[in-house]
Order: C-alpha cells, then sequence, then structure tokens
C-alpha cells in the first residue's frame, strides 16, 4: 500500500492491510481490533495494491478484498464501479457494498498483476462521489510449476585419460515460479544416474569427471541422468531430469600391436620391380588419425630386396618388390618388420605402458618360373675392319638359361634387322661372321638382333641388339675436291698463280689426312707447289700462252695420301687459254675453248627441259586441231531437217492436177529401195540398218504409214533427238523422180568418189557415205 499524507507531496510507503481490512477512498483506515473501530484523522492514505493466491482450489468465487468510502451512509445510495484488467470476467464488485471477488483460477506465470479502476456514484443522480482511482491486484506465487531442462537429451565428450574434475557440460533448468518470492524458484542439482564416472555441481549444473583413467578402449560411452528439484531440494519439492549422453573421445593412448608375429608370404621369381607380393596387419585400439601406422623393414636383409609402404585406406603393410628377384641365387628371405603410430602424443610416450611399437618377422619364399634365356651382355658392341672378307669371324654372343635345369640354347638373326643379310650366325655357339663383304664408305655401323630361344621351350626366347663398327681402312685414293674451271690468260708471267686445289678421301685415318700433290717435272708450261696443308697451287712455268697455238691444256696431278697402304689418283686439270685485261680478268676465251671445257650438269638439264617443253607444246597444238577437225558436222546443208524446216505454200492444182504427184505410187511400194539410208544421222550404225518388208497387196496408205512411224519408233540407231521422218515415195516410174538434190543425177551420176578413201582417217566417214550410196545405186 501507498500511503498519503495530504499535507505533504510525496507518498510514504505504508503496511500492507490484513485480510478483511477495509479501505476508506477517503484515506482513513478503518481497522478492527478486538471490536472496536480506529480512526485516523486529518491525514489519508492512498492504497494501491491487493494480493491474491494463485491457483485457488474453493468452490466459490475468491475473495479479493472490500472498497468502502466515506460517502457511504449505509443507506444504500451509493454505487461502487470497477473497471480494469479483467472486470466483469475474472473480477466482480458488489456495487452496493464493495467487495470483490474473482470468479476464475488465476495463475500467476500466465500474468502477475491486474490495474483496476474504482470510483463511487450517487445512485439517484449518478453523481461522482469518489474520483477514479487506480489500484493492483498482484497474484501470489504458490509452488506449481516444476524444473524444466532446455533439452531432454544432451551430447558432450571428453576425452579419455582426463583427471578428475574435468569438466564436460553444463546443463541448466528453469523454474517458472516467482524467484523473488520463497523457495519456490530455487533449484538444487543433483546425479540420478552415471555415478561414479561423473558428479555434478548442486548449485550450477557443472557436470565433471569422478573417476580417474576412464578409457575408452574399455568403454566409450556413458548416459548420465541430472535432476532439478526446487524448493532448494526440500521434502515436498518439484523436479525434472535430463539426459546426457556423454562419449570418451580418443586419445592416442593405445600403442600398435601385431596379432601374429610371424608372416608367411610367397612370390614367382619373375614379379616385376615395384610389384606388391602381400600385405601385413597391426591393430591399434585407437581411431581415426591416432590409428595411422607407418611400416618399416629394419634387416638388411630384407631392405635391399623388398620395401613396404602403408595403406593410408586398409592401415596394412603392403609389401613389393625393390629389385629383381632370382630363385637360383636365393630362395628365402626373413626380415624384421616394425610398426609405430604416425603421430604420438608426448603425454603417453612414458607411461608404463610397454613401447608405442611392434615387431614381426616376414619370411617370403620365391617360386621358380621358367625363364628365357639370358645373355652375358646387353648390347654387344663389336668392330670389324671393312676389307673383311665374305666368312670372316665377326664376334661371339653368348646366352644361357638361367632356370636350375640349364636347357640348351640356339641362336638366330632376326633378318628383319639384317635386310642385306651380311652377317650369319651359328646356331650352337653364337659365332658371328659375314656373308658379303663390307664397305665402311656405305655404311658405318650395322645395327642387328640376335635372338637366344630355348631348345624345350620354344616360347621362351631373348632378343639382344649387337652394334658392329667397321672399321676404315685405307682403301679409297684422294681426289679433287670439286671441278675446277682453270684459265691462264694469254699476257701471264713466269710463276703466276692460276689455281689452288684441295682434295678429300673417304677414308678417315687415325692421325687424319695428309695429301701429297705432284705433276711430271717435264711439264715446260706448268709447276705445283704443295702447301703442307692438303691444298696445292698451280704456277706457270713460262709466260706468253696463245690461244691460236693452243687453247686448252690437260694438266695430269697426282694425289697421294699418308696411311697404309698409300692410295693415290691422277686427277686431270683442265687449263683454258683467255684473253685478259691488264690486271688478269678474264675477257674472252676460245668457243672451242669453251666447248671443250663442256657445260655443268645444271645447264645440260636446263636445255633438255626447254626442249621437252616446247615439243610437247607442239603435240598439244596438233591435237587441238585435230580435236576441232572432228567436232564438224556431218551434214552441213541449210536443208537439214533437224535444223531447218522448209515451208512451201504452193498447194498444187488440186484433184485435177493429175501431173504434179501420183498417189498410186504409194501403193506401189515394190520398187522401194529397201537401203536407202537417213540423211538425218551418221551413215556409220552402232547396228545394222533392218528394214521390213513393204507392206503388199496395195494396202492403204493410212496402213502403210503406221507401219513406217512404227519401225523409226523401234528403231535402235535412231538419234536421241528429234527429228523429222519422211514416208512419201515417188516410185520408179513418177514423171517428178527424186525430190533430193543427193540423187540427182545431173550432179552426182557422173562423179566418182574413190579419191576420198586416199585422203585418210579425216575423211574416212565421208568416203564411206558417198562411196557406199555408188555400190546401193549400182546395186
Amino acid at each position: 500500500f501507498r500511503w498519503h499524507w495530504p499535507d505533504f507531496d510525496e507518498p510514504i510507503n505504508a503496511l500492507p492491510v490484513a485480510p478483511g481490512n477495509t479501505v476508506n477512498l477517503l484515506g482513513t483506515l478503518q481497522e478492527k481490533d478486538d471490536g472496536r473501530i480506529l480512526q485516523r484523522s486529518k491525514r489519508g492514505w492512498m492504497w494501491n495494491q491487493f494480493f491474491l493466491l494463485e491457483e485457488y482450489t474453493g468452490n466459490d468465487n475468491q475473495y479479493v478484498g472490500k472498497l468502502h468510502s466515506n460517502m457511504d451512509r449505509g443507506d444504500g445510495n451509493v454505487k461502487y464501479i470497477l473497471t480494469g484488467d479483467g472486470v466483469g470476467s475474472l473480477f466482480l464488485i458488489d456495487e452496493n457494498s464493495g467487495d470483490i471477488h474473482a470468479t476464475k483460477r488465476l495463475d500467476r506465470e500466465e500474468r502477475a498483476i491486474y490495474t483496476l479502476h474504482a470510483k463511487v456514484v450517487d445512485k439517484r443522480t449518478n453523481e461522482t462521489l469518489e474520483a477514479d482511482t487506480e489500484f493492483n491486484i498482484k497474484i501470489h506465487d504458490i509452488n506449481d510449476n516444476e524444473p524444466k531442462f532446455s533439452k531432454d537429451l544432451y551430447f558432450a565428450s571428453v576425452p579419455e585419460m582426463s583427471d578428475v574434475g574435468t569438466s564436460v557440460i553444463q546443463v541448466t533448468a528453469t523454474d517458472a515460479d516467482d524467484q523473488t518470492y520463497g523457495n519456490s524458484a530455487k533449484l538444487v542439482y543433483s546425479i540420478l544416474q552415471g555415478q561414479p564416472y561423473f558428479s555434478v555441481d548442486s548449485d550450477n549444473g557443472t557436470i565433471r569427471t569422478a573417476l580417474p583413467n576412464m578409457d575408452r578402449e574399455t568403454k566409450e560411452n556413458y548416459q548420465v541422468v541430472i535432476q532439478a528439484k526446487d524448493m532448494a531440494g526440500q521434502m515436498g519439492g518439484l523436479s525434472g531430469t535430463t539426459t546426457v549422453s556423454i562419449t570418451l573421445s580418443d586419445e592416442n593412448d593405445s600403442p600398435p600391436r601385431f596379432a601374429n608375429h610371424t608372416f608367411r608370404l610367397s612370390t614367382l621369381e619373375s614379379a616385376e620391380v615395384g610389384a606388391a607380393i602381400g600385405r601385413i596387419k597391426a591393430n591399434d585400439a585407437d581411431v581415426g588419425r591416432n590409428a595411422e601406422m607407418q611400416y618399416s623393414i629394419v634387416d638388411r636383409n630384407g631392405q635391399d630386396m623388398f620395401t613396404i609402404i602403408s595403406d593410408q585406406n586398409t592401415q596394412e603393410g603392403v609389401i613389393r618388390v625393390k629389385k629383381q628377384l632370382d630363385y637360383e641365387k636365393q630362395r628365402t628371405y626373413s626380415f624384421k618388420v616394425e610398426v609405430t603410430n604416425t603421430y604420438l602424443d608426448p603425454r603417453f610416450m612414458y607411461s608404463p605402458n610397454p613401447p608405442f611399437k611392434d615387431d614381426a618377422m616376414v619370411r617370403v619364399t620365391i617360386e621358380d618360373v621358367d625363364e628365357p634365356p639370358v645373355f652375358s651382355r646387353n648390347p654387344y658392341i663389336i668392330e670389324v675392319h671393312e676389307d673383311t672378307a665374305a666368312g670372316s669371324f665377326v664376334g661371339v654372343v653368348s646366352a644361357r638359361d638361367p632356370d636350375a635345369d640349364n636347357n640348351p640354347v640356339k641362336y638366330s638373326i632376326d633378318r628383319h634387322t639384317d635386310l642385306e643379310r651380311l652377317f650369319n650366325i651359328d646356331s650352337v655357339n653364337g659365332t658371328i661372321t659375314t656373308l658379303k663383304g663390307l664397305d665402311r664408305e656405305m655404311s658405318k655401323w650395322h645395327n642387328i638382333s640376335v635372338v637366344a630361344t630355348e631348345i624345350s621351350n620354344p616360347r621362351q626366347t631373348t632378343r639382344v641388339p649387337v652394334f658392329i663398327r667397321v672399321l676404315d681402312v685405307n682403301d679409297n685414293a684422294p681426289e679433287f675436291a670439286m671441278y675446277y674451271e682453270t684459265f691462264v690468260c694469254e699476257n701471264v708471267q713466269s710463276g703466276q698463280l692460276i689455281q689452288t686445289i684441295s682434295a678429300v678421301d673417304t677414308d678417315e685415318p687415325l692421325v687424319g689426312h695428309k695429301f701429297v700433290f705432284s705433276i711430271s717435272s717435264s711439264n715446260p708450261n706448268f709447276t705445283i707447289v704443295d702447301n703442307e696443308d692438303n691444298t696445292a697451287r698451280i704456277l706457270t712455268r713460262r709466260a706468253g700462252f696463245s690461244r691460236r697455238e693452243m687453247n686448252t691444256y690437260l694438266l695430269p696431278v697426282v694425289i697421294s695420301d699418308n696411311d697404309y697402304p698409300i692410295q693415290s689418283s691422277t686427277s686431270t686439270l683442265t687449263v683454258n687459254v683467255c684473253a685478259c685485261d691488264s690486271r688478269g680478268n678474264m675477257q674472252s676465251c676460245n668457243t672451242e675453248a669453251l666447248l671443250s671445257a663442256g657445260l655443268s650438269t645444271g645447264a645440260l638439264v636446263a636445255i633438255l627441259l626447254c626442249v621437252i617443253i616446247l615439243l610437247m607444246i607442239v603435240v598439244l597444238f596438233a591435237a587441238l586441231r585435230r580435236q576441232q577437225r572432228k567436232k564438224e558436222p556431218l551434214i552441213i546443208s541449210k536443208e537439214d531437217v533437224r535444223d531447218n524446216v522448209v515451208s512451201y505454200n504452193d498447194e498444187g492444182g488440186g484433184e485435177e492436177d493429175t501431173q504434179a504427184f501420183d498417189i498410186g505410187t504409194l501403193r506401189n511400194p515394190e520398187v522401194m529401195d529397201a537401203n536407202k539410208l537417213r540423211r538425218d544421222i551418221i551413215p556409220e550404225m552402232l547396228f545394222p540398218f533392218q528394214r521390213t518388208s513393204p507392206i503388199k497387196d496395195n494396202a492403204d496408205v493410212r496402213e502403210f504409214i503406221h507401219g513406217r512411224l512404227h519401225e523409226n519408233d523401234s528403231d535402235p540407231t535412231a538419234p536421241p533427238y528429234d527429228s523429222l521422218a519422211t514416208y512419201a515415195y515417188e516410185g520408179s516410174g513418177s514423171l517428178a523422180e527424186s525430190l533430193s538434190s543427193l540423187e540427182s543425177g545431173c550432179v552426182e551420176g557422173d562423179q566418182e568418189y574413190d579419191y576420198l578413201s586416199n585422203w585418210g582417217p579425216p575423211f574416212k566417214k565421208l568416203a564411206d557415205m558417198y562411196i557406199g550410196k555408188d555400190m546401193v545405186r549400182e546395186t
């Protein structure tokens, strides 16, 4: 309650009114004490709060308190009015007495304070007797809510082997009751399940380890049940529980161990280097990164022939071949393999546990395989002189069967590597000989392949390359290094240099080439001086050469080498005499001299190509002319029915004109020329010309024409283009005779065409056409 003294502006706190007290709205507190009513005058108090217990369980409405005004004389003229939160639904007031009741059970957790307004009016005049005054109804808490955890199940982890008191997780519960009133919301935590491994702080709910050296490998998961109880844990308090699933996380506290300390493996001796021959496995109770292991071979015997690596997926040790195995040399290997953790924890390295490593013995048995022959060397390099005769010894290759049986071996040469068949090999002892003479200048090296095959098992073969080097022998004489075009001027002086010459030799002596040049000492025109560097100078011995006397001099030069045996050759140097100026520059040489010097190969090739091109042009031109002649049309007359149709508009004399044309001739076809050729096609036929016999018995003209039309349609020799065929026939007795100018007697009768056959192929068709007509006419 708030007390208010009218003499002061500020209110002061007052003691609460006990249940059953009456509040005077004018500020007078009326207190019942043993039936006496105590009144305080001249000062008033302002009340502002009622208290009401929550969760009322009675059958009647719960009494809240009573409002009373000094204006109420007890005559029933005063009316109490209540407004605010829950009025009418939760709170009711007796307008006559001012008693306030709660109609429903109230829950403090839903709402703790209700704000109401009260005033007093006159029932008759509705005049306000007491101004509107605000007051609160506060709900008193009772312990009706149990503690609740935020989760029904918690998950936590703690490293294994942790010290006692290591914090794991903190769990907290909440109580909806009023924490400021009594112990309804004061919680105490305790552990119901999980002892003796874990403990819980009763005040804040922190879970800690309670035992030392908890080993994950022994037990990994723990279920801990925590209880939170209100009323400070006293009897009658409400409680709530939650479950905490605690997992011990792994630490590298367990060393790797071999379950079996002896492993037996086997492999073929033909296993390739790097091939896996087996796996061994150690066990580690740890997991994840702490279970990763490394394997190593600690014996020198095993380190030379084998290696071991760790499979990161299976944590197995994979043993691989390091060097080629040989059953015949060693059949078994025994060595020790050691395993350790990849990542070590220093906290456990010096613990009382055994060392963090383990070892095991591995025994590898080598199994025999039928191996191919093995050559004593690979490759072979053999040297032979080029002057070696056919059938001479070159060298020997040797191979053996590496197996214990040591089967015999035969030798052969792969002829794909010796296409010229220069060498042969003895199939028994491997001796290589020559089949032909060798020439180093043709080939300095010969690379052949020799095949060794087991006689008892031909599938077992081995190839080895044999490189045969042909050594040089001085069998070639030196010669000029190039062709020299040498000339001497007519006005040359004695001792003047006209040419410097050099030589080449296809041989290759070990000490290098050394050539000696010389000419006949009796030569009156030229002399030679050796420069001692494989070159020589040609000098004139006299002055005053003349082209009229001799325009060309042939100078034999002898060139010798210094190898054994000495080889020499004579090369001829052609010297032309030319006219020169005062400085020695050539101006002209005699034509004969130029011809004697000859043309170079390039010039001859160019001249020959020009001649061939000219001949091709001439032949092509002649062929084109001949082709044009062949394409001339056979019938060039303007009356050619394929190109021209001449129209004659003269209708004749009608039926009375019996002199112009006699239609009776059409009914007399016996006199027709059966072999008459058509003029609109080439006379030379692909098929023999056939004509059916004329229609007999004076058939009608219509049938005659239809018959001729059918013959022309079915004629295989007819041209592939549209043409005009004439079916009229005048008859042998016609007064008009032939209408064709080609058959005119006055023009063609006196002509002889036999001479056309002598004009050659271009006139062959013309000759066949006209000569053939003469033969038909004579017939």
